[in-house]
């Protein structure tokens, strides 16, 4: 049964910086593909980076690009953490962990649709 729990969130003040870690399990490492997407009450949610485990490859929405670094762990299979540095009000949501399994690393950055989401967890940044 494939599972994905995440951690880490909180709270902070601008200029601050989280780090949220996800941990998939019942994969297939080799093809692994994992993110985030975050969410605010009323709006669409927002996929916001996506790592490809075998070719490396990574995505970053405009607006955290520079800020944030998603990585898997090379020690743990199926680990990805995403460090958030100066961190702003407009950061403020409840962030999802996603996983899935690609072959193809740009199919798993373009990607749309993820098989299995974690539950949330909430990142608020105070100005």
């Amino acid at each position: 049964q494939a599972q994905v729990v995440e951690s880490g969130g909180g709270s902070v003040q601008a200029g601050g910086s989280l780090r949220l870690s996800c941990v998939a399990s019942g994969f297939r490492y080799s093809s692994m593909c994992m993110g985030w997407f975050r969410q605010v009450p009323g709006k669409e949610r927002e996929k916001v980076a996506v790592v490809h485990f075998s070719s490396r490859q990574t995505y970053y929405v405009d607006s955290v690009e520079g800020r944030f670094t998603i990585s898997p762990d090379n020690a743990k299979n199926a680990t990805v953490y995403l460090e958030m540095n100066n961190l702003k009000p407009e950061d403020t949501a409840m962030y999802y962990c996603v996983a899935d399994t690609w072959r193809s690393g740009s199919s798993c950055l373009t990607a749309t649709v993820y098989s299995y989401w974690g539950q949330g967890t909430q990142v608020t940044v105070s100005s």
